[in-house]
């Protein structure tokens, strides 16, 4: 099968959605597959205003349609809302192709945290986008009911996965300067992600910040006892997990939550509230509770062997056969 997947999250990014198109296209590919994933990296592009880590591709639809002639794909698949997202679902729509889309982000409360737009109306738009194509993915169970009640058809099952033999447990040497115990937090430093709630805790030991993004410099002057570590990859970042004692999750907004099961996968218990992304992932990883300093503190008892069985549920393999398994012909 020739599959083309369009995304606004693509490299130079660095966050849950470029890793799981990533992994997915390497998985289907060493199926068989030739997997083509197209970005803004292809075109002209800016920075996505409040957020300059993030580049949109600058009216793509004429270069876009070139590069799906090129492509010439068995089966197109939309990964996102954004302005290429948009601008594949009205070629496909113009063709009369069938294709597929996913549910990676809660956009609607993100644009009502940064603007005060009210969510219905974004959900709206979020609907209609999604609706046109033959069926949108969604990773959990929660999202997957949430989507159907808000008017979503055909909602399909892809579970994001983790590569177990790099996210492992291993030397834990990382933080070894700070006091004990490490509680970490990886992922983007953006509001929408409710990261102060951790920060205030009253906690033992040290807090650990590993990402980067808008709300970065805010939170280093408000927390300076915070260890801020920046963007981390590869084995760098399989290290800072290795080195957490528990791995905190304040967002309450997340539909999956990548970086959790990254996080079990190297022995490193979670700590998170009881919400969508969280509910249907930690299970006996880890521990649950809208107090969250509380869950903080319990979590330091979850066995580093729990977390780990509980992260080899969900594997690449098994998500990039779920996925290929509903994917439609154009």
């Amino acid at each position: 099968m020739r599959l083309l997947i369009v995304s606004d999250a693509w490299h130079p990014q660095l966050n849950g959605v470029v890793r799981a198109i990533e992994n997915l296209a390497a998985e289907l590919t060493a199926l068989g597959d030739a997997v083509e994933v197209i970005g803004p990296d292809r075109f002209r592009n800016f920075p996505m205003p409040g957020y300059a880590e993030i580049r949109l591709a600058f009216r793509p639809r004429g270069a876009l349609r070139g590069m799906l002639d090129q492509a010439r794909p068995d089966a197109v698949h939309i990964a996102t809302e954004g302005p290429l997202g948009m601008a594949a679902r009205a070629i496909c729509a113009e063709r009369g192709w069938r294709f597929t889309t996913s549910f990676h982000t809660r956009f609607a409360e993100y644009v009502t945290a940064r603007t005060g737009i009210p969510p219905r109306l974004t959900w709206a738009l979020l609907r209609r986008f999604h609706n046109a194509g033959a069926g949108t993915f969604a990773a959990t169970p929660m999202l997957r009911e949430e989507l159907a009640r808000r008017g979503f058809r055909q909602v399909l099952p892809w579970s994001g996965g983790v590569d177990l033999s790099l996210f492992q447990e291993g030397e834990r040497e990382e933080w070894a300067a700070l006091p004990r115990p490490i509680f970490l937090y990886v992922g983007r430093v953006a509001v929408e992600k409710n990261i102060a709630a951790f920060l205030q805790l009253d906690l033992p030991g040290s807090k650990v910040v590993v990402g980067d993004g808008p709300q970065r410099a805010a939170l280093q002057a408000r927390y300076p006892e915070v260890h801020f570590a920046g963007w981390r990859e590869g084995d760098g970042l399989v290290r800072a997990y290795r080195g957490g004692d528990v791995m905190v999750f304040p967002s309450r907004t997340d539909t999956f939550g990548l970086v959790l099961v990254e996080a079990m996968a190297c022995g490193t218990p979670v700590a998170a509230f009881p919400v969508m992304g969280p509910r249907d992932v930690v299970g006996g990883g880890g521990v649950l509770d809208e107090d969250l300093r509380r869950a903080c503190l319990a979590a330091l008892d979850v066995p580093r062997a729990a977390a780990r069985i509980q992260a080899e549920r969900f594997s690449w393999p098994a998500s990039a056969s779920a996925f290929r398994s509903h994917l439609v012909t154009i």
